[in-house]
């Protein structure tokens, strides 16, 4: 099979595809943002970038960060069409299926070929807050409609989304709910079997608008100084904001803090032995769908305190069986209360670890997920 993706390039969209290696099929990827630069994480795909500029002038980038306003009015006529280049590379390909990634991203600037040319089948992966938070991140409504109305598979990485699709209008096939990442290599050594050994607090520091990991801070209060005093606290996609208030924090000056910031990325095969030796996960949003770091966490054997947007992460938390449930994410009170109670549970703790190391490591592991993955190309016609 003859397999076109599309998608801007991100770890998430790399670890997915990658599933695609040695499966016999014919993988091609168009990079719709264009990196103007070939994936090495997958350089057994036939990738399709540097396509945008029609001319790649010398000084390009140093115009750019010197004289923006010119930069832009020169772009105007140095860029290429996404339809054009998009639909030239359909025809020649001739996949037997477009799958885009993300709606917004990838869906949207190529409907109007899609609608076009609606012989080819049209796979569309939703991710994160695409169906839930669709308003607020400035999709267009008629746009998810007319898209939901032309896909004729759709994916999601929950059950909610696949709901409020059908609520949309898509009456299409769903081919099923599928980690967004394509699962988790889940180390058995990285694990602690001990609980009693764990002495991290990590914390999901994204912080903007639709993340609220600045909550979870504030709710590290004076009254939790004691009970948090034999653990480190890590933070990790920590921005500006995050580290300014830790920095002012009479409260974290008292603990014993780390921080990794969006600039001083943290790759997962260094996030997860941290994952690994963590006695509680916490994060914090207005919208999300199943987040990958959740799962992880949770297979590392991290008991979860996450928000719950949409009733998505009930899908996987049963509130105080094995996580908990942060019901409203600007509640900094609720997430101080969630935070005690684990750290005073600790049968709680134990079961959960118990539970998630087996259940949801079984059934998110990156072996197990590729075969489900590799038969749902297949049911493809």
């Amino acid at each position: 099979m003859k397999i076109l993706l599309v998608s801007m390039n991100s770890i998430h969209f790399q670890r997915w595809t990658n599933q695609l290696k040695d499966s016999g099929h014919e993988v091609f990827w168009f990079d719709i943002l264009d990196g103007n630069k070939p994936e090495p994480k997958l350089n057994w795909v036939n990738q399709i970038t540097g396509w945008k500029l029609k001319f790649k002038y010398p000084f390009r980038y140093l115009i750019k960060k010197q004289f923006p306003k010119f930069y832009n009015f020169i772009q105007n006529f140095n860029t290429n069409s996404t339809t054009s280049v998009f639909e030239k590379n359909l025809l020649e390909i001739q996949p037997d299926v477009v799958h885009s990634f993300a709606l917004q991203i990838s869906c949207v600037p190529i409907l109007s070929v899609m609608q076009k040319h609606s012989s080819f089948n049209w796979i569309y992966s939703s991710w994160g807050s695409d169906m839930f938070y669709s308003d607020e991140i400035g999709i267009n409504q008629k746009e998810v409609i007319l898209c939901l109305q032309r896909i004729n598979y759709l994916i999601t990485d929950c059950k909610r989304d696949h709901n409020i699709s059908i609520e949309k209008g898509f009456n299409n096939v769903f081919l099923g709910v599928f980690p967004g990442n394509g699962g988790t290599n889940f180390n058995k050594n990285a694990i602690e079997v001990y609980i009693e050994d764990r002495n991290v607090i990590l914390i999901k520091g994204y912080n903007d608008s639709i993340g609220k990991g600045i909550n979870i801070l504030k709710a590290i209060s004076e009254n939790l100084i004691t009970l948090l005093s034999d653990f480190e606290i890590i933070i990790f996609g920590a921005d500006q904001e995050i580290e300014n208030y830790l920095e002012s924090s009479t409260v974290f000056s008292k603990l014993n803090c780390k921080v990794y910031t969006k600039t001083k990325f943290i790759p997962n095969e260094e996030l997860l032995p941290i994952m690994g030796k963590s006695y509680i996960y916490v994060a914090n949003s207005y919208s999300d769908g199943i987040p990958n770091a959740l799962l992880e966490a949770m297979g590392m054997g991290a008991f979860p305190i996450q928000s719950n947007p949409g009733n998505v992460t009930s899908e996987v938390i049963e509130h105080e069986k094995n996580g908990l449930l942060i019901s409203n994410p600007d509640n900094i009170k609720e997430i101080e209360a969630l935070i005690k109670k684990a750290l005073l549970d600790r049968n709680m703790i134990k079961e959960a670890f118990d539970l998630n190391t087996k259940t949801i490591k079984n059934q998110y592991d990156r072996a197990v997920v590729r075969l489900k993955i590799l038969k749902m190309y297949e049911e493809i016609h």
